[in-house]
């Protein structure tokens, strides 16, 4: 648990810092994608693209990471 949990934070901290922010903002703080783009002056639409591509990067990098790990 204690390793996949630094793994996530590993991929957290390769992301770009907008993708960071959006995250952080999306998935800890709460924040609906409406007040993101408000929050950063950008479109809702916006948002939702950085988010999705986050998180796509986001699953890419903690999936081969954890491969690394189990095949070792």
């Amino acid at each position: 648990k204690l390793e996949l949990k630094s793994v996530i934070k590993d991929a957290i901290n390769e992301l770009k810092d907008k993708e960071k922010l959006i995250v952080a903002l999306y998935h800890f703080e709460e924040l609906n994608l409406k007040e993101i783009g408000r929050v950063l002056n950008i479109s809702e639409g916006r948002v939702s693209q950085i988010h999705s591509k986050a998180v796509a990067k986001l699953k890419a990098k903690v999936q081969v990471k954890i491969k690394g790990l189990y095949q070792n």
